[in-house]
This record gives structure tokens, sequence and C-alpha cells, in this order.
């Protein structure tokens, strides 16, 4: 298992390179440059020269690769002075020595602003794994157990809704349904924003007295404080825990609904495979309940499959989070990443999808290792 977990992570690093090599280059083919979007008519030819020194983007984006009046243009005749002298080999080694670089438009670290806005994208997407596992589980065993009945029907055909309806109408509907409809009432929920007006978080390091805490731990800590349902629930900070995950319902339904209906038609499509099998049709004879044959026997080994999908579906959520954060009005990675590219922000784009690039090998990799334990006969060599 340790064997394969190295190799997994050894294989990984050639996908995050050119993962970044990708999104380096992508953002500086888009017309327009940082200057000009972040200053806009004050940005005159003096003032975005001096800018583009300061921030280093007079020299070649690749070797002889430069960028001229918002055009790319190639100079074969200075590949070799700027072998090494370019913006990406300074980019790489940034990235080597723990630094993401900093934003341009914000004049910030982007691990900073990572700290600050990853723990609502990742609050949100673990909310709505949940509410699509919890939901969408179920929902596919009662289908494929009772094949082509009322029950089968009906969740098939709210699955192809929930897969064709698009975030942001979703979105609005249910803010529209619970905030306007059932305003006054027990269904009452808040309809964006993360946090009530007078409701705050506590940080860690102030309840727990670290303000003087500096560093990597300090770090570590405010990232977790900015996941408002932990620090409330380690903190006992219940209101705060309250009205932080009534917050979350909404985007949670909006972002999960898609996923929900993935997983409940492959969990049909699994099951109905395995309810043929012989091995089912032996424990029927030997005359277990039909409860234990479906859970114990079908379910468990219609299971792997599922799995494979729901940590897929986790890696889309924290990558397409961006307009349910921008419906509910969530300061999380999605609306940065956008922010970053109309922009033209290269570090924070850069910076936050090495994250989720990050994150999506690192799930893909904890799926493959739970193989193993949804079906012994799986080895991981």
């Amino acid at each position: 298992m340790s064997r394969y977990i190295l190799r997994r992570l050894l294989l990984s690093i050639p996908v995050l390179f050119g993962i970044v090599f990708v999104v380096f280059t992508t953002a500086r083919l888009i017309p327009g440059d940082p200057c000009r979007a972040i200053l806009g008519e004050r940005a005159t030819d003096a003032t975005c020269n001096q800018f583009i020194k300061r921030y280093g983007l007079d020299k070649a984006i690749l070797p002889g690769l430069y960028r001229e009046h918002s055009e790319l243009i190639f100079r074969g005749d200075q590949v070799v002075p700027t072998l090494v002298d370019n913006q990406f080999i300074a980019y790489m080694g940034q990235v080597a020595s723990g630094d993401l670089g900093q934003s341009i438009k914000q004049s910030r670290p982007v691990t900073t602003m990572l700290i600050e806005r990853l723990p609502t994208t990742i609050e949100l997407s673990i909310l709505a794994l949940l509410f699509a596992i919890t939901v969408g589980v179920p929902l596919g065993l009662i289908s494929g157990y009772r094949r082509n009945s009322a029950a089968d029907v009906s969740t098939m055909a709210f699955a192809n809704v929930g897969v064709s309806m698009p975030v942001f109408v979703l979105g609005l509907l249910l803010a529209y349904l619970f905030s306007i409809v059932f305003k006054g009432t027990p269904l009452a929920l808040p309809p964006s924003g993360r946090l009530s007006t007078g409701v705050e978080v506590i940080p860690l390091v102030q309840v727990w007295g670290l303000q003087s805490l500096q560093g990597p731990p300090r770090a570590f800590l405010d990232f977790i404080s900015g996941i408002y349902t932990v620090t409330s629930l380690i903190t006992g900070q219940w209101n705060a825990l309250l009205d932080s995950f009534r917050h979350l319902i909404l985007p949670a339904i909006a972002l999960g609904t898609i996923p929900l209906a993935i997983i409940a038609r492959i969990t049909r499509s699994s099951l109905l495979d395995v309810l043929g099998q012989d091995y089912v049709r032996t424990a029927r004879a030997k005359g277990l309940r039909e409860q234990t044959v479906v859970i114990r026997h079908a379910a468990r080994n219609a299971l792997l499959p599922v799995v494979t999908v729901i940590g897929l579906q986790l890696g889309g959520l924290l990558s397409g989070a961006i307009l349910t954060e921008t419906t509910f009005n969530l300061a999380g990675v999605g609306r940065s990443i956008v922010e970053a590219i109309t922009g033209r922000d290269y570090a924070v784009v850069q910076g936050f999808t090495l994250v989720i690039a990050v994150a999506y090998v690192m799930v893909n990799l904890l799926v493959d290792v739970s193989y193993s334990y949804v079906d012994p006969r799986v080895r991981m060599r």
C-alpha cells in the first residue's frame, strides 16, 4: 500500500507541472493586460511601462515568447538569453520554495488570500457532497431494487431534472422560495452571506489566547477558523454554529443537486448489475432475509463505482462552486478566480488553480486507496 501511494504521489508531480504550465500560458493568452484591467482610464503608456517592470511582466513569458500590445510574439533570436530568466521559470522557483506569489490587484500574498477564501469553498463543498450522498445513494438503491416501479420512475425523473437544471437557476429559485415565500415561518432560510448581522465567529487564536503565535501554526489556525461550522463546534459557539449552518443549507442544496442526481443514477445502475449475479441468487436460496441480501451482499458490492463517482464529484465541487458562490454572495475560491481572471491577476489565478489541482489529485488518490476497504478483493500494488 505504501509503495502504491508513493508511486501515485510521484506520478502526480508531472500532472501538476502540466496544469501549472497550461494555466500560466493560457492566462497570458487572454486579451488585455493587468495594468489597464486594474488602473482603467488612468493607465497611460508611461504608467503601464512602470507597472509592467515592477511586476516583472516585461520579461519573456517563456524562452523567446513575449507579449507586446496585447499580442504574443516569438523572438527566436532571444531564446538563449532568456532560457532561464523568464516569467515561467521564476514562478516555478517561487512555487518550489512554497511562495505562490503576490496579487497584482490587491498587493497581498496569494497564500493569505487562500487562507481567507478556501475555507468557505471547502465548507460548502463538503456539505454539498454530504447532502448528495445521504440523499442520492438511498434513492439509487430504492430505484434499483424497485425497477420500473413508480418509485423508480419518479426518482429517475428527479435525477434528470437535477442534472438538467443550471445551478444559478436552482439557487435563485431556492432563495426566492425560502427567503420570500416562507418568510416569517420556521422554514425561512437566509438567501446570502455566511453569517447574519451581529453574529460573529471568534477565531481560534483568540479563544485559546494564542495571538502571539506566528508562522505556519498561526496560518493553520487561521485557516481552520475560516471554516465557521468547525470552529464554532470546537469552541462551543452554538449560536454561530446554528447561524452558519443555516446560511449554508441553500448553497449546499443548489451545489449538491447535480452530484446527487449523478450518484443516484450510478447507484441504480450498479445495483441492477449486482442483483443479477450468482452470489445474490445463492444468498436468497439460503433463506436470508431480503433486506440482508440487498444491504450486505448487493449494496456493498455495488459501491465501487459509486465511490469513484463520489471522489470525482468532490473534486468537481471544489472547482465548480463559482456560480453558487456568486449567486449566494459567498467569498470563496470560485468568485476569487473569476475576479482574478477579469482583473488579469495572474498570480491569483495560478495559485488558486494549483491548490485546486492538488486537492483534486489527493481526492482521487484517497478514492483509489478506499477501493481495498470497500472491496477486499482489490489489491493496491
